[in-house]
């Protein structure tokens, strides 16, 4: 059910000052530049206390060029275009028209036309803080209120450590809604107009009922594992992923090795283990005379009545180190020192050796790093599985891979097209389809992806085959199912997980 607060009420009982308001925010340098002017808070000066504004968040604007335009076309003169400072000053600019213009009232002003996601924090220098996320709730936000202490925060297990709290205490941030808080102490829920929502109902179908759309790559590798829901639903990737897992390694299960790379696929991997025990007992315990296995069984290769797997970490990496948030160059220096590996758990010659990741995005880490790494070890094949679906569309939302040609499984549809992809892509481009891509990509089989993918990512010298296995948009949308701790469980609301980035299925117009 909804557990959100009546947006009419106050929330607080207790209405007394607060001692402290604190902002505070770690931005990975996703977007935009390495650089001090792109650190948060974003600050807004001014001599009146009241209109002085600190801007923290988990953002991307879309349309952060159209809407600088138009601030300046109103006498403005704003002196950066990155969308942190936009806001701030959009917001600073919507308090300063009245004298004394609400929060809520601002903010609705503030982000009426932009398109894009965030989770907004921010606090004026009279005492209000306030929190907003975008009408489709893409990226995360969470919040805890008592007598003593009003909290949000992008995660939930942040919350549940600070304060020592269970998962049900920690509510999701509704999508669409500002909380704010006076210097009183007295909190409540503004709804923020739903432009982008409105917006997207009328080009891509949406109704108002189902517009939410939380980000998945959030859940399969940003969100911290030991939030319960994003727990249970990686270990459920992984489970999902074994079938094709076990069809690709096309070897007994006693000549398979798994281990998985890197550390935030440890869960789904978990997920993995757990199902291939499951499979091991059940083939196991029925004897030579027994009936013969459902339908949907999937009688394991092995020639051992009674088997347990070998598994284990062959790569170790580096826990301080994310490659992926990293720019290329400072990628490519990660490289040496981000890896090490366990000598002596594959037999050379002998054994597939199954390594499971959570996603494969431009596959530079896979080909100059990890592969290399693995062939060392000397297993006959190497199988690289995704516990995520192949990434062949860009994100513009605030994720690291904006750009389309990046996207190594872009780049296998370029192969595929052969001497046709130029006039394909072109006319491709020049389609008034939503999603012209999508065409293309349906003219070839799952297979030919995965091997041509595979042909991409094998480095030159390799002595390994590799193959690569992905999972399916299917399987993904049964295990993102939210949990009893998400809003978006509640009967009357019909959740839709953002998969833009596998689908080409965009949630706004800026998409």
């Amino acid at each position: 059910m909804d557990t959100s607060p009546d947006p009419k009420n106050l929330v607080n009982p207790v209405k007394n000052n607060y001692e402290r308001i604190f902002l505070g925010h770690l931005r990975y340098a996703t977007f935009g530049k390495n650089d001090v002017a792109f650190c948060h808070p974003f600050v807004h000066e001014s001599s009146d206390l009241s209109h002085t504004l600190l801007l923290a968040g988990n953002f991307n604007l879309t349309n952060a060029h159209e809407l600088f335009e138009e601030y300046a076309r109103h006498g403005s003169f704003p002196t950066s275009k990155a969308d942190g400072y936009l806001i701030c000053e959009l917001i600073a600019h919507e308090m300063e028209r009245k004298s004394r213009c609400h929060i809520a009232a601002a903010l609705s002003n503030a982000l009426a036309d932009a398109d894009g996601a965030w989770t907004l924090c921010g606090a004026t220098g009279d005492g209000w803080a306030f929190a907003t996320r975008d009408p489709h709730g893409i990226r995360p936000g969470f919040y805890y209120i008592d007598e003593r202490v009003v909290v949000v925060a992008s995660e939930r297990p942040a919350v549940q450590a600070a304060f020592d709290v269970p998962p049900d205490a920690v509510k999701e941030l509704p999508p669409g809604q500002a909380l704010v808080a006076s210097p009183q102490g007295e909190i409540a829920f503004h709804p923020l107009p739903t432009t982008n929502c409105q917006l997207s109902s009328t080009n891509y179908q949406l109704s108002s009922t189902n517009c939410h759309r939380p980000c998945s790559f959030e859940r399969i590798y940003f969100s911290r594992a030991n939030d319960a829901d994003i727990h249970r639903e990686r270990k459920a990737l992984g489970a999902a992923l074994l079938p094709r897992i076990l069809e690709t390694a096309d070897a007994p299960l006693e000549d398979i090795f798994f281990s998985y790379i890197p550390n935030s696929a440890r869960i789904a991997f978990h997920g993995l283990l757990e199902e291939l025990f499951v499979e091991c007992l059940t083939q196991s315990s029925k004897s030579p005379q027994s009936e013969k296995p459902e339908a949907t069984s999937r009688p394991l290769r092995t020639s051992r009545a009674t088997f347990i797997p070998r598994f284990g970490e062959v790569i170790v990496k580096d826990a301080k180190f994310r490659t992926f948030i990293a720019d290329a160059a400072a990628r490519r220096e990660f490289y040496k020192h981000v890896y090490d590996v366990t000598y002596g758990l594959v037999r050379p010659g002998e054994d597939t050796l199954v390594v499971l990741d959570d996603s494969i995005v431009r596959g530079n880490t896979m080909k100059n790093a990890i592969l290399p790494m693995l062939d060392r070890l000397g297993p006959k094949r190497i199988v690289i599985a995704s516990s995520a679906p192949p990434i062949r569309y860009p994100d513009f939302y605030g994720i690291d891979m904006s750009t389309l040609g990046e996207l190594v499984a872009f780049r296998a549809l370029v192969n595929l097209l052969g001497e046709e992809a130029e006039q394909e892509l072109w006319r491709a481009y020049a389609s008034s389809e939503r999603n012209p891509l999508a065409r293309l990509y349906a003219m070839f089989a799952e297979a030919e992806y995965s091997a041509e993918i595979a042909r991409l990512l094998t480095p030159p010298g390799m002595k390994a085959e590799v193959r690569v296995v992905y999972q399916s948009v299917e399987n993904l949308r049964r295990c993102l199912v939210p949990g009893p701790n998400s809003r978006l469980s509640a009967p009357d609301s019909q959740p839709v997980l953002g998969d833009w980035y596998f689908t080409g299925d965009y949630p706004t117009p800026g998409g």
